[in-house]
């Protein structure tokens, strides 16, 4: 089976194409805005503009039956447009649907979409995590770009009858993580004393290998088509016990001081760092039940497995 990549330079985009490239029953081209200096002889690589509404896909899209589209502008966490809805638009929505117009043109069968949980929002009360099916309610630039692709995308498939399959990941982490997660992995192998050790709140995460798996699952289940699927790893921790487990991973002790959530929040919010304070001590919960069911899936590693491989990777290339 011919599959297409996108966003294969990413974090997510580069575990799936080297799980793809090694499995025979497919046969993967991955698309590139600057092509690789070396790649495996099982890959095919071609080189486009990016995700603009000009793009001309038709010669990566020759022969292909599945896309699986994870190329996207991603949330930043510093942004220096001046209208970041519009830029998020060009790319996420405008890219995505030129992209996805020509992909119907060339006669491809199934269209993945990376989403995001932002779609949905961006904090859940407790006992009440998201499903694929709640009213989407995004609340920044990235997250409502995300949801305009996935309707753009729908209404596509309906004119057209190319099948899309939407996959909502929540904070995904794994071998290379960068950003707050690795961050919080530096500070723990470094003993640094944290104010966390007194959260109570519950996450949701999704480590690679269970993305890559549930993505891979996508290509073929009959049952995908043209659903929305949350994924994770069924396992939701409060930010506290993910510290200790990530540094039992590291085979350090955890250093956490139990300061009072209301307390945490009134410093955060003191030092301008609310959105921080927001993903620290607010929950975060889906419900995979839908994803389990309907595919008969489950994911493919244990949060503690996961973190074990995450760990390793950090202490083999800490800089």
């Amino acid at each position: 089976m011919r599959v297409l990549l996108t966003g294969a330079s990413g974090f997510v985009g580069a575990a799936v194409q080297a799980h793809l490239q090694d499995d025979p029953r497919f046969a993967l081209r991955s698309a590139y805005r600057q092509l690789p200096v070396s790649v495996s002889p099982r890959l095919q690589v071609c080189q486009v503009a990016g995700l603009e509404s000009d793009t001309d896909w038709r010669v990566p899209l020759e022969g292909v039956e599945v896309v699986i589209h994870c190329a996207a502008r991603v949330h930043v966490m510093n942004e220096r447009e001046a209208d970041p809805l519009a830029a998020f638009r060009r790319a996420n929505v405008q890219g995505t649907l030129r992209l996805a117009e020509q992909a119907a043109q060339c006669g491809v069968r199934r269209f993945i979409y990376l989403s995001s949980i932002k779609v949905n929002g961006e904090e859940t009360l407790p006992g009440r995590p998201y499903t694929a099916d709640d009213q989407p309610v995004p609340l920044d630039p990235y997250g409502v770009s995300k949801r305009e692709a996935e309707q753009a995308l729908q209404a596509l498939a309906a004119k057209t009858g190319m099948e899309v399959v939407i996959i909502r990941p929540v904070l995904v982490y794994g071998p290379g993580v960068k950003a707050n997660f690795r961050s919080m992995m530096a500070w723990l192998n470094r003993g640094v004393p944290l104010p966390l050790g007194g959260i109570t709140n519950k996450r949701s995460l999704v480590a690679l290998d269970n993305l890559v798996d549930l993505i891979v699952t996508c290509i073929h289940h009959p049952a995908a088509a043209n659903q929305v699927f949350l994924v994770s790893d069924d396992e939701d921790l409060s930010t506290s016990e993910l510290l200790r487990r990530m540094a039992q991973a590291l085979g350090r002790p955890a250093y956490l001081l139990p300061l009072q959530m209301w307390l945490l929040n009134g410093i955060a919010q003191l030092l301008g760092k609310k959105a921080m304070s927001q993903r620290l001590c607010g929950s975060l919960q889906v419900d995979i039940e839908k994803t389990k069911a309907l595919l008969e899936w489950s994911p493919a590693i244990s949060v503690d497995g996961a973190l074990l491989k995450t760990a390793k990777n950090f202490l083999e290339h800490r800089v």
